[in-house]
């Protein structure tokens, strides 16, 4: 039985949909830190990803700082607003990365010497990867560590 050509090029459309997908999906895994449920949220919950700037992406996560000021008063800043569910799977994804990414383990290190919350350097961590997954999804390259010399 052969399918009419409409029906054809539909097929043709899924799949380069799913190829597309898959090469998303290979190049988040292959940020340290981020496993195949982070990639999946990632894929999932921010289709922009790529597409626009690390303020953005941090904003679109609820991972940016969002300033309570009033006139000349100056308050705290805290991360508020975004796609929460995506926070919270990048939470963990930095909790894992601050241990195990050897360019965000540094980081890491230097913000609890210079007495930082455990909370805040996490949060810190989490905006990196998400920083660092959108240049990475925008470029097309994967993830390569390089060492100063």
């Amino acid at each position: 039985m052969k399918l009419p050509h409409a029906q054809s090029g539909v097929g043709e459309e899924q799949y380069s949909s799913q190829k597309k997908l898959c090469d998303r999906t290979a190049l988040l895994r292959s940020i340290p830190g981020i496993g195949p449920v982070s990639a999946a949220m990632l894929i999932a919950e921010l289709p922009e990803l790529g597409r626009m700037t690390a303020g953005e992406a941090a904003a679109m996560t609820g991972l940016a700082p969002v300033p309570h000021d009033s006139g000349a008063m100056r308050g705290r800043r805290a991360i508020a607003g975004g796609r929460r569910s995506l926070r919270h799977v990048l939470f963990q994804a930095a909790l894992a990365a601050a241990y195990h990414n050897p360019v965000l383990k540094p980081v890491a290190k230097r913000l609890k010497e210079r007495g930082k919350p455990h909370k805040l350097v996490i949060i810190a961590i989490a905006r990196r990867l998400v920083t660092i997954a959108n240049a990475i999804i925008k470029t097309g390259t994967p993830w390569q560590h390089q060492f100063a010399d």
